[in-house]
């Protein structure tokens, strides 16, 4: 099992040192840095965070930076941890930029993008950015079509609901064929059957080891319907606010997970270097 950490970088995060995090991080041999993404946060909103206790995320933070522009960052002072969304707002932003972004990081990057998706739950900054939060489910999932469509070979074109293109150069290719492994958040069933439509694997958050197990089988419920199975994809987990030691960790593997993600916090790189060091002795046993 690969080990990941989630990292948020904001407008509280020195500029230099964050370049040595993610080299230390690196160093350490962790897998890959998923960063997340809100381009507008609110004081008050009415919207429910789905990961916490009382509905609202926690530190209530004012700002955190684009996730294409952080990992464009991150790419450029490391070599070869892997670079993920963790999870890009696929509908409330337009398609081709996206596209865009994700195949230029890719590019830039010798292909090391892991490309997290979700549908989002923040009604407010959809409404702010003029976007239709009721039909997001299935924007996404045009749009994610769409992107597959300009990141193939060739000229590309699209026809859909709410995406048209004519026939069009789109450059550069994504380095990864034929496009980087896209993983699909949410942890509904909705959530699942995207992942057996559309998903080279599933990113589910929040999860203890027995609340995967339950997951895990509509998953497969889903992935049966859908003409596939497990082997077929991977299947990244994000802890978030539950317990990551030696028995959960060895859970977490038993349970077929392939790279757990866990969030790091440090005020200096030299706890960050403990942490990673203690974590990375719990992923060596697994």
């Amino acid at each position: 099992m690969k080990i990941s950490v989630a990292m948020a970088f904001s407008q509280h995060t020195d500029v230099g040192f964050m370049k040595e995090a993610v080299q230390l991080v690196e160093a350490k041999g962790v897998h890959g840095i998923w960063v997340p993404e809100h381009v507008l946060f609110f004081p008050e909103y009415a919207s429910t965070y789905p990961y916490s206790d009382n509905g609202r995320i926690p530190g209530d933070p004012e700002g955190i930076l684009d996730p294409f522009t952080a990992l464009t960052f991150i790419a450029a002072h490391t070599q070869n941890v892997r670079l993920g969304t963790g999870i890009c707002l696929v509908p409330q932003r337009q398609p081709v930029y996206t596209a865009k972004m994700v195949a230029d990081v890719d590019y830039l990057s010798n292909g090391r993008v892991d490309f997290g998706v979700g549908i989002g739950w923040l009604q407010e900054e959809f409404e702010n950015l003029g976007m239709d939060f009721s039909a997001r489910a299935a924007r996404t999932e045009e749009y994610i079509l769409a992107m597959r469509a300009l990141w193939s070979d060739g000229l590309s074109e699209f026809s859909g609901k709410t995406v048209t293109l004519q026939p069009c150069h789109f450059n550069p290719k994504p380095i990864q064929k034929p496009h980087p492994p896209i993983y699909f958040g949410g942890e509904s069933d909705a959530a699942l059957r995207r992942v057996a439509r559309l998903g080279d694997g599933w990113y589910g958050y929040d999860l203890d080891p027995e609340q995967l197990q339950q997951k895990l089988v509509s998953l497969d419920a889903a992935l049966a319907a859908a003409g596939r199975n497990r082997r077929d994809i991977q299947l990244v987990v994000g802890p978030n606010r539950h317990p990551v030691n030696a028995s959960t960790v060895a859970a977490y593997a038993a349970a077929g997970v392939d790279q757990l993600v866990v969030p790091v916090f440090a005020a200096n790189v030299e706890k960050l270097a403990g942490r990673l060091d203690a974590l990375m002795q719990l992923g060596a046993q697994h």
